[in-house]
């Protein structure tokens, strides 16, 4: 169990190093965004390739933030089921749908972005539009957040059955559900060391 938990630090880590750095491709994308509208409103000047790097910006964000979303226990629950049960519970419920739901999805879907992206690499495919962009990075990063979030969800499983057997305390704040939704948030609750 220990080797577990130690590649689950490390898969965490990384997870953690990304979740905390792409949140810079945000400011990217709204520089991107509001720098294309200047030019299109003040100058009558647009760009497909602008836009386009605007979405793939956007989905940069949304891929590669998604195993930090569910390391951080931010994903989306059904709280009106989750509050009334037993944390024990909740735990099991998790291990469950993890190994058998997250899991099982997450190798569905990097199995049918590897030759989707590779495709797209070996072609050379650009966009349709004039002036668009070349496809295949923004391909790549959709094929890279599902291996980033198949690695996160192996550490969850891994820290949740370590929990569930008493091997480690929790690793993450487990507040009232109620007081989730009241804006109680998690970094003032518990300090997690990296």
């Amino acid at each position: 169990m220990t080797g577990l938990l130690n590649l689950s630090h490390g898969i965490d880590y990384v997870t953690r190093t990304i979740g905390r750095n792409i949140s810079w491709i945000i400011l990217v994308a709204v520089l991107v965004s509001a720098g294309n509208a200047m030019s299109r409103y003040m100058w009558s000047l647009t760009s497909n390739g602008l836009l386009e790097l605007q979405w793939y910006l956007y989905g940069t964000v949304f891929m590669l933030a998604s195993a930090y979303t569910l390391q951080r226990n931010e994903h989306v629950r059904i709280d009106v089921l989750a509050a009334r049960w037993s944390k024990r519970t909740r735990d099991w419920i998790d291990l469950i749908c993890h190994i058998f739901f997250l899991v099982p999805f997450c190798v569905l879907l990097v199995w049918l972005c590897w030759p989707w992206f590779m495709r797209s690499f070996n072609s050379g495919e650009y966009s349709s539009s004039a002036g668009g962009l070349i496809i295949w990075p923004a391909k790549s990063v959709v094929l890279i957040g599902f291996v980033l979030l198949l690695a996160q969800a192996f550490s969850e499983i891994v820290k949740r059955f370590a929990v569930i057997m008493g091997k480690i305390d929790d690793p993450l704040p487990q507040q009232d559900i109620a007081a989730d939704r009241s804006g109680t948030s998690p970094e003032t609750d518990v300090k997690r060391g990296d």
